[in-house]
């Protein structure tokens, strides 16, 4: 009886660490695989994270759908009025502080006539805390941004620079087509749709990106071969430093 109980005793410490080699296995087969998926970007957090994971990513994919609608139809009311209606920024802060103010000047006198209270009207300050946080972050950004220029100047990075030139000619096509409202428009109808799709399509446009990654690196290295290589980078090294 002792013996059959001891028996049984092992099996199932047998079935239990075969249990748990067997779940290791598998975690790190599925941990292989996953490293091996093709992401857009070379991405390795999901597009939530990516996009800063707190109410603005919230915002972008349309997890909070009320806001998200409301952002999009504000863009839309500006693009309307600055746009289609031609209607001048400085025009439109005017007439609504002619408005605000009246409604607000004669909310004012009129409450002694009916009795009720005045109108609460906040004290509004700005802190120096704001401002210089808000210059600081522009300054970081417009440094870099000037790094990025001058590397690429320098002729160190034939990729960057080919990126930034495709960019700014593109940039300028849209420039010359449309006005700067409808570029912020078209900026923001592509934030709040190109993310919201690419996570709920993500593994086919990664299926895709990835096919098409792979044709461009093929015709890149036949680029590289045929033109970069020919370039004498030597003797144009050698006129830098002389």
């Amino acid at each position: 009886m002792a013996e059959h109980k001891e028996e049984s005793l092992m099996e199932k410490i047998k079935e239990k660490l075969h249990d748990s080699s067997s779940d290791s296995d598998n975690e790190s087969t599925a941990a292989a695989i996953k490293a091996k998926i093709f992401r857009l970007f070379g991405r390795e957090q999901p597009v939530h994270k990516v996009f800063g994971g707190g109410k603005p990513a919230d915002i972008l994919l349309w997890r909070n759908k009320k806001v998200s609608g409301g952002v999009l139809a504000g863009a839309t009311a500006i693009w309307v009025l600055f746009d289609l209606m031609e209607y001048h920024f400085l025009t439109l802060i005017g007439h609504c502080f002619i408005l605000s103010l009246a409604v607000l000047f004669l909310w004012s006198n009129a409450s002694t006539f009916i009795n009720k209270s005045p109108p609460h009207i906040p004290v509004v300050e700005v802190s120096e805390d704001l401002f210089v946080s808000i210059a600081l972050s522009l300054r970081h950004e417009i440094n870099r941004g000037f790094a990025v220029l001058r590397e690429i100047a320098a002729g160190r990075d034939l990729k960057k620079f080919l990126a930034v030139a495709a960019g700014l000619w593109v940039l300028s096509i849209l420039g010359s087509c449309c006005s700067f409202i409808t570029l912020f428009y078209i900026v923001v109808v592509v934030l709040f749709t190109v993310p919201f799709l690419y996570e709920k399509y993500e593994d086919k446009v990664d299926s895709f990106a990835e096919k098409a990654t792979a044709e461009f690196k093929k015709h890149y290295a036949v680029f590289h071969a045929k033109v970069i290589t020919k370039i004498p980078v030597a003797q144009l090294k050698a006129k830098k430093l002389h």
